[in-house]
């Protein structure tokens, strides 16, 4: 299998089939959306940001006729038909390039387009190439969409696919490949092929003979240009710079402090949290959609400048909720620090009534800055999660979000099977917030003193008892759990912690 440019479809690796089962739907979802993200971001450090197009899409028939069934689709060139393989079967070509933002396109209908067009071809061998370069958040469809397609195209249109060709794939195909592996025979797997570069597609097709978009083509350049070393075209944004005194993203909290008289918790995190509390809270989903990269961007140059943000003109509460979680995958270290991840990666092998007391143990090495932002940040999360009635997100879906958002490690990325270990740590810091960050000293001694608190929200005051943990004197690292996670059936689990426990 081929390799793409930072890792490609390989970059993210499966390394125990029991934690793929462990993987939630929600995880895959975060996972998508940041790789996404990351591909939009390293497009444009290429200069290949996709604008949209003027003259019509290439290959598409300009006299294309308005009483086409499906001309509201056919009219954007996704979709194409062009030449023959070396084996003499037709190839339909998929530009995601093509797509427009989702707003202006019906994915229904583009469904039912697909199978319109090869209706007329399946009855023979056929090749399909996707041009995966263009895909983004503004165009992407859903995961459920994507899966709801793949269920419709039965055994008729799999039968005579011989090929699947997919160019320029990144961390983000592997991630749907992820998605759809229960649903994927081995024997359709084995017709899929990766390149990452159109010079590997030449060797399989005739490429003059295919509607390549000309920003594929670009991209593509612009990719082998970068693999050989030479110089890509002056970048359009300025080279880097020390930070303005007004910088709110990107910056060490440090920095932040410094440049904030002395404030522990970052502005935007303070903005952001407030305005959630008093408008966000009941909001269906809060956290899990994304939002368009531009107005993201937007936002951030405000804040950066100093410049006032008011989201109520947004009319979007998702918009301050995805500023939140860029701010902090933006920190040069994540908040829980590269020092502590390995420690975070070890709780799956903790006992269950230890667990607790384990995070509090890694929390207590964290810097007091560290310490101070990610308690007021968890004890918002926690506040999310009492009101999962309204905003369906409860400290289970909460961390399938924010764990990758709260740490990472010092090099590459996080694999899948280290999102299991990640979640159910973060997990553990929203469900059990008042006993993790416990009153007066939670830094200090682990005994029964520090944990006497009981916050509003936390399960003894939902009216469920929890083990008080035994009077100790003891030092932090031999210290009996200031609370044993109930064991199954007493109702606290939530689905991430029962998963692991059992």
């Amino acid at each position: 299998m081929s390799r793409s440019p930072r890792g490609g479809v390989e970059a993210v690796c499966l390394d125990h089939p029991a934690h793929q089962q462990n993987m939630s739907r929600l995880d895959l979802e975060e996972l998508a959306e940041i790789e996404l993200q990351r591909d939009e971001e390293e497009a444009a450090t290429l200069g290949a940001v996709r604008r949209p197009s003027v003259a019509p899409p290439a290959g598409q028939d300009p006299a294309l006729s308005m009483n086409h069934p499906f001309y509201d689709v056919a009219r954007h060139g996704i979709l194409q038909v062009a030449g023959e393989d070396r084996f003499g079967r037709r190839i339909v070509t998929f530009s995601c390039c093509r797509m427009p933002p989702s707003h202006e396109l019906n994915h229904r209908r583009l469904l039912e387009y697909l199978k319109y067009t090869l209706d007329q071809y399946v009855e023979s061998d056929y090749t399909i190439v996707y041009f995966h370069y263009g895909l983004n958040s503004r165009n992407k469809p859903s995961l459920r969409w994507l899966q709801t397609t793949y269920k419709e195209f039965d055994r008729k249109y799999k039968k005579n696919l011989k090929a699947l060709y997919v160019v320029h794939p990144t961390n983000f195909i592997k991630v749907l490949w992820n998605v759809f592996k229960p649903l994927i025979s081995h024997k359709f797997g084995k017709k899929v092929t990766y390149f990452n570069h159109l010079s590997e597609l030449r060797e399989h097709l005739q490429c003059d003979q295919l509607a390549i978009p000309p920003e594929v083509l670009q991209y593509d350049e612009k990719l082998r240009n970068l693999h050989k070393g030479r110089p890509l075209p002056p970048a359009k944004t300025p080279p880097p710079r020390p930070p303005l005194p007004t910088q709110q993203f990107g910056v060490s909290l440090q920095y932040l402090k410094d440049k904030n008289q002395g404030e522990l918790i970052p502005p935007v995190l303070k903005f952001t949290v407030t305005y959630l509390k008093e408008k966000g809270l009941h909001t269906e989903g809060l956290f899990r959609r994304s939002a368009n990269v531009q107005t993201v961007h937007e936002i951030q140059r405000l804040y950066n400048q100093g410049k006032p943000v008011n989201f109520d003109d947004y009319g979007d509460v998702h918009i301050p909720a995805v500023i939140l979680k860029t701010f902090l995958r933006e920190l040069p270290q994540p908040l829980l620090t590269f020092k502590a991840y390995e420690q975070i990666l070890g709780i799956t092998s903790v006992e269950s009534s230890l667990r607790v007391t384990y995070c509090r143990q890694i929390l207590q090495s964290l810097p007091e800055h560290n310490y101070a932002v990610l308690n007021y940040l968890m004890g918002f999360l926690h506040e999310v999660s009492r009101e999962s009635i309204f905003n369906k997100m409860n400290s289970s879906n909460l961390a399938c979000v924010f764990g990758l958002n709260l740490i990472w490690p010092s090099q590459g990325a996080s694999s899948l099977s280290a999102l299991v270990p990640l979640n159910l740590f973060t997990e553990l810091l929203i469900e059990y917030h008042g006993k993790v960050f416990s009153a007066p000293d939670a830094r200090g001694e682990l005994g029964a003193g520090s944990v006497g608190g009981r916050e509003q929200g936390s399960p003894s005051s939902r009216g469920i008892s929890t083990p008080a943990a035994p009077p100790s004197t003891a030092p932090p690292s031999t210290a009996p759990p200031s609370i044993a996670p109930p064991s199954p059936g007493t109702g606290l689990e939530t689905p991430l912690v029962l998963a692991i426990s059992r």
